[in-house]
This record gives structure tokens, C-alpha cells and sequence, in this order.
């Protein structure tokens, strides 16, 4: 749905960036000692560039409809910036990641439901004036002998640039990780790609744990990249070991420099789109910093009905291919969002984040349009600032909360709607969605960003600590600690 970039220019410099980036990694390891990422006007890493949403006039525009979005690689790769004590790239910074990095405390699904959603208005903590809209969805969490059988397909990127011990050894561990954790007549493929483009492991059923690991281990970095190929060689094993009704994906995982080869960008979207539509998903790993084309890796996780993770440690391969490797089956697919906001309660409104996934309000009707997936048990929060009306009354409804999503690709939509209307006070839920939305204000700089500080961040997350599934939340207290004390170090 992002408006594409032209590549013509890394094309023609893509042998230059496979050549030297791996001494480009190694010079900034000589200095700061690891794999981290470089200050941002020497990094090589390329961000989309987008600016914030605006406020909208309820009067003139009282709908507001976008996609959801369960991808959670910008937290990832804030996180990095920051431990290594660099400034954080403003375009790195996506509001609706940093939110759904993290779980909420969302109810489940009614029986016989894919999806629940819920919603509140509370106080905006940076702009007291104003209003905080907080949404939230849960996709149907499945219990261990619900969960269709997989047919994963591991595309691994073993260029030189892998060669790092944060990269490529870091991926192998997560592979090994995951595989234990699969079901015994689940399967793996492995297909590698530098230079050239290799079949390592043909589809195994994961009771064969022995044989898959071998296959991981022998798994080693040298050479160019050349991801056009492999791609192309994953869908049609992908294909070949289909599934019917299972969860087919295709997991990739490089540094992000993606060189496409003979493969125009264009051509590579429509095929994992195309592919997307045969019920085969793409799930993006990204590695290593330098010269990560996150801009890519979001785009065809996008329109490949799959999430883009970004993985800046051993604890988080841990948090995406294990204790969160249910996420990867999606029991809601094609999920739109649309408000109607009362003129009479609300003067404007700014949806917060999601700035590539603004849709046209005709578009939710239309079960043509691809929209986002939500894995089993996964929450999505999202976030409207709004301007009341002098009329506005606590209690007051402000908008309708309707959502459409089809539970199986090719099916009709279902329709679910709620009304919107203001709590006594702010549930945790919001405190937390707020602590992070104003953290992200604050990275992004933006002119939104009224009294947000770093300090309201910390204060407002360490209200919603109660609900901590494996600790992360607390993480991002820590996170924030950080942040404080590289700012006064500076």
C-alpha cells in the first residue's frame, strides 16, 4: 500500500554494496566493538521516508479507514540505535511497530468469532487539551491441537555480509530453536542464496530433528547477493510441499541488502502478492545493521500477507521463533479499520502511526482490497489524538469502531462494530499505549509531539506493568533508562 521507491540506483550500484559491505560492518566493529549500527548520516541502511499524519476536520472528513499492521521490526531496530548509543534515523521510528511489538491485555474472541475488538477514549498525556482514542483487536488464540499443520520454507541468506556473529550464526540458533518447537509432521525446507542458489534441505517433517539441524549447521556466509533467484526457487517448493488449509510460509531471512538481480522490485511484489493470493505468506527476518534495506523487507512482508521482524539479539530470535511462533499462523486475514467520528463531539483527529496503511474509505467495503493479518492470540493497538468540541461531555460517544476481516483468504468479509465513548479514567491498557505512542513522538521528533518526553514515556508504561507476558515491558522500562542516560551523557 506504501507508494513504491525507484531502485534504478542501487541496482546499479548493487555490486559495489555486496562487495563492501561486509567491510563496511567490520570497520564500525573495529570501533565500537560489535555488530551495531553506525550513526545515521554514515549508515547505509535505507528507511521509506513519510511524514506524520495530519489532524483532519470531523466535519468535513468524519471517516477514517487504514489496515491493520502486526509487524513489530521498528521497536527492533530503534532498540539497537539506542543500545549502541547512536541517534535514531527519524524514518526508522513507525509508531504502529513500537505498539505492536508489545501484547495487551485484550480480551479473546466469543465463541464462534476470529476476532474481538475493543476500544476507549481517555486523557492525551502530552496534550491535556486533547484525547486519546485507544483500539484494540485480538486474533482467535488457538490451542496447540487447533494449530494447522506447517510447511515452512527457510530462505537464508548466506552472502558475505552474514558473516557476523549477530547475523548469520544468531539465525541458525533460531532456526535450531524453532524447529524443536514444531509439530512432528510439520515440514522444513531450507534454500540458501549468495551467489548462487541452493536447495540445502528438502522438505523434512519436523520428527526428523536430527537431519534438519545438520542441514542448519552447515550453513556458512560467503559471496554475493541475489535474492531475485532464491525467491523464485522457495515459491515453487513452497508450492510443491503445499498444504491445503495449513500454514504455508516462506520465512526469509538476510541482512536486508536484498539485491533482487534480474528481478525488477516491481516484478518481485507482484510475485509474492501473487503467491500471497495462493495462500503462501512471507515472513522477513531482518539482521545486522549497515546496510539493512528495511524499506524492502517491509514492503514484501506487506504484500506478502506476513509480518517483518528485526532481530538485534539472541532474547529476541528467542521472542519471534518461539515463544511467539504462533503469530506466524494467521487466523485473521484481509483486517480494515474504520471510524466515523461525531462532528458534534470531535472538532479533528489524527490517527497516530500507520502512515503507510491509510486506505481510501471506499476501499472497506471492497474484499478485493488486500489489507493486514493477525496471527493466533496476536493484539493490535492503534491510536487517534483527538481535538473535542466544546460540547463534549464525559461519557459521550465520539465514533463508531467498525472493522471488516475475513477469516479464510477468498471468503467474504465479516463486519464488526462497537461504539466509541469515554472511560472514568485510563484503563492500563492506555496508560502503556500511550507511554510507548509519546516515546515514539519523541524518537520521530515530531511537531506532534507537545509535552511528550522520555521521563512521561518511563512514567506511563511503569503504570501497566501488571500485564508483562515474558517481561517486556519491563525490557522497555530498561530501554528507556538507557535512553535517559545516553541523552546526558551527550
Amino acid at each position: 500500500m506504501k507508494k513504491l521507491t525507484t531502485f534504478a540506483a542501487i541496482a546499479g550500484l548493487a555490486f559495489c554494496l555486496a562487495s563492501c559491505s561486509k567491510d563496511f560492518n567490520s570497520g564500525f566493529e573495529s570501533m565500537v566493538g560489535g555488530d551495531v549500527c553506525p550513526p545515521e548520516n554514515q549508515s547505509g541502511d535505507k528507511f521509506e521516508e513519510f511524514a506524520d499524519n495530519e489532524f483532519v476536520s470531523a466535519a468535513e472528513n468524519p471517516v477514517s479507514t487504514f489496515s491493520v499492521d502486526a509487524d513489530g521490526a521498528a521497536y527492533a531496530i530503534v532498540r539497537n540505535y539506542i543500545n549502541a548509543g547512536f541517534n535514531v534515523p527519524k524514518n526508522a521510528v513507525r509508531i504502529e511497530e513500537l505498539l505492536n511489538y508489545f501484547t495487551f491485555d485484550y480480551a479473546d474472541p466469543t465463541e464462534g468469532e476470529a476476532l474481538a475488538i475493543n476500544a476507549e477514549v481517555g486523557v492525551c498525556p502530552w496534550a491535556p487539551n486533547h484525547k486519546l482514542v485507544r483500539l484494540g483487536l485480538k486474533g482467535k488464540p488457538l490451542a496447540k491441537d487447533e494449530l494447522p499443520l506447517s510447511n515452512y520454507v527457510f530462505l537464508v541468506d548466506v552472502s558475505g555480509s552474514m558473516d557476523n556473529p549477530s547475523k548469520l550464526p544468531l539465525l541458525k540458533k533460531g532456526l535450531i530453536e524453532l524447529a524443536s518447537h514444531l509439530e512432528p509432521e510439520d515440514r522444513i525446507s531450507i534454500i540458501t542464496y549468495s551467489g548462487n542458489v541452493k536447495k540445502l534441505l528438502e522438505s523434512t517433517p519436523a520428527k526428523e530433528n536430527d537431519k534438519i539441524v545438520k542441514a542448519i549447521n552447515k550453513l556458512s556466509a560467503s559471496g554475493f547477493t541475489n535474492g531475485g533467484d532464491a525467491i523464485n526457487m522457495a515459491y515453487n517448493e513452497a508450492l510443491a510441499n503445499f498444504i491445503p488449509g495449513g500454514n504455508n510460509r516462506i520465512v526469509l531471512g538476510t541482512d536486508g541488502d536484498f539485491n533482487v538481480g534480474k528481478v525488477s522490485t516491481e516484478d518481485l511484489l507482484e510475485l509474492v502478492s501473487a503467491n500471497a493470493d495462493k495462500g503462501i505468506y512471507l515472513t522477513a527476518l531482518g539482521f545486522g545493521m549497515g546496510n539493512l534495506n528495511d524499506s524492502m523487507m517491509e514492503k514484501i512482508s506487506n504484500r506478502g500477507n506476513g509480518t517483518y521482524f528485526f532481530i538485534d539479539s539472541e532474547e529476541e530470535m528467542i521472542k519471534v521463533l518461539c515463544n511467539e511462533k504462533n503469530k506466524f499462523v494467521s487466523t485473521v486475514n484481509d483486517c480494515k479499520i474504520q471510524l466515523h467520528f461525531d462532528p458534534e463531539k470531535v472538532d479533528s483527529y489524527r490517527l497516530i502511526g500507520y502512515e503507510n496503511r491509510v486506505m481510501s474509505n471506499e476501499d472497506f467495503e471492497d474484499d478485493s482490497k488486500d489489507a493486514g493479518e493477525i496471527g493466533s492470540g496476536q493484539t493490535i493497538t492503534a491510536l487517534y489524538e483527538i481535538i473535542p468540541q466544546p460540547s463534549f461531555n464525559n461519557g459521550d460517544k465520539v465514533a463508531s469502531f467498525d472493522v471488516r476481516y475475513k477469516e479464510t483468504l477468498g471468503d467474504s468479509s465479516k463486519e464488526m462494530c462497537i461504539d466509541v465513548a469515554e472511560w472514568v479514567e485510563n484503563s492500563s491498557n492506555l496508560d502503556f499505549a500511550a507511554g510507548v505512542t509519546a516515546f515514539g513522538l519523541v524518537m520521530r521528533d515530531s511537531k506532534f509531539k507537545g509535552a511528550a518526553s522520555i521521563e512521561m514515556a518511563k512514567e506511563l508504561a511503569g503504570r501497566a506493568l501488571e500485564f508483562d507476558p515474558f517481561g517486556y515491558r519491563r525490557d522497555f522500562i530498561g530501554l528507556l533508562d538507557r535512553l535517559i542516560e545516553n541523552q546526558k551523557k551527550k
